[in-house]
């Protein structure tokens, strides 16, 4: 039988079958894994094969189906591992907000590595656009059409205000989206906005280090009626960038590689060379300062 994994808590797996009943499942046996040393072999979207164990009501997951795409970062817990937080994604949804707490352009722009080498459609969500004054809702909207240039689609949103709801829920209605963002962004109110049957837990915002508190332990799929799939991962402090070498981080901006093949030298880090196209873009305002900044960023902590 085949099915979809669902939620993950430690070595049992929930797994939604192809004729929609749930089961719990457990794996056994060696799998490949990317050729990567990943902290969880299975992950939240993993398209599945299972049997039934003999003489038991539980079942074994006996084999991975290839996944389309990944969201594959740097292991919090284990040097030189790697997570999954889910596969097989439509659209992978980043929430943020500038203040409250605020998420800083360098953790936009290493979630935005991450899908596009993967190639995973983006929508950046600021959200809590209630809580901006005039010059902060102008940095927001600024924002928003720097990323728009490069291609991801963004929103301006606010959970209190139902500002934009209607907008994001047209957006993700009947695909399989990955939500994430630093805890206290608003990820489970802007849900439950639109889906208030999940009744996601909100967690409350500490007054003393302005940070969120984790409501949301593992990453599990919620299955809506509309045919979305929806999941929900934990806040994420930071986003370590896996499984990129250096020499290639320049791919994964695309306002980069717009310019890259008029460079004089067909290995330019776009650093320091001499006839740099894009350090000559840069200088006539054509590429983000600020994105350029988190790209040598990235480069010094490879």
């Amino acid at each position: 039988m085949n099915g979809t994994i669902i939620k993950s808590t430690g070595s049992w797996y929930k797994v939604l079958l192809d004729d929609k009943s749930i089961i719990d499942a457990r794996l056994r046996g060696v799998f490949k894994t990317l050729d990567l040393k990943l902290t969880n072999p299975i992950a939240v979207g993993d398209l599945v094969t299972v049997s039934k164990e003999e003489n038991q009501n539980t079942y074994i997951i006996k084999e991975i189906h290839e996944r389309k795409n990944y969201f594959l970062r740097k292991s919090t817990r284990k040097n030189h591992h790697f997570h999954i937080l889910a596969s097989n994604l439509d659209v992978a949804v980043l929430v943020v907000s500038l203040k409250h707490p605020r998420t800083s352009t360098g953790f936009i722009d290493r979630f935005s590595v991450i899908v596009e080498k993967q190639h995973i459609p983006v929508l950046i969500v600021f959200n809590k656009v209630d809580l901006l004054n005039d010059k902060h809702l102008q940095k927001a909207q600024d924002l928003a059409k720097v990323y728009e240039s490069i291609g991801y689609n963004t929103l301006l949103c606010s959970a209190e205000k139902q500002i934009g709801i209607n907008k994001l829920a047209s957006f993700i209605k009947g695909k399989t989206i990955m939500i994430m963002g630093h805890s206290g962004v608003g990820k489970s109110s802007l849900v439950n906005c639109i889906y208030p049957d999940l009744n996601l837990r909100i967690g409350e915002i500490s007054n003393f280090t302005d940070k969120g508190t984790h409501t949301t332990t593992h990453a599990e799929m919620h299955l809506i009626e509309d045919g979305t799939k929806l999941i929900d991962t934990p806040g994420i402090k930071e986003i370590g960038i896996a499984d990129i070498e250096p020499h290639e981080l320049w791919h994964y901006f695309p306002e980069l590689t717009k310019y890259a093949n008029n460079c004089k030298f067909h290995n330019c880090t776009h650093t320091h060379e001499p006839g740099c196209a894009v350090i000559s873009q840069l200088e006539k305002g054509n590429i983000s300062e600020e994105r350029y900044r988190n790209y040598l960023s990235m480069l010094e902590d490879e």
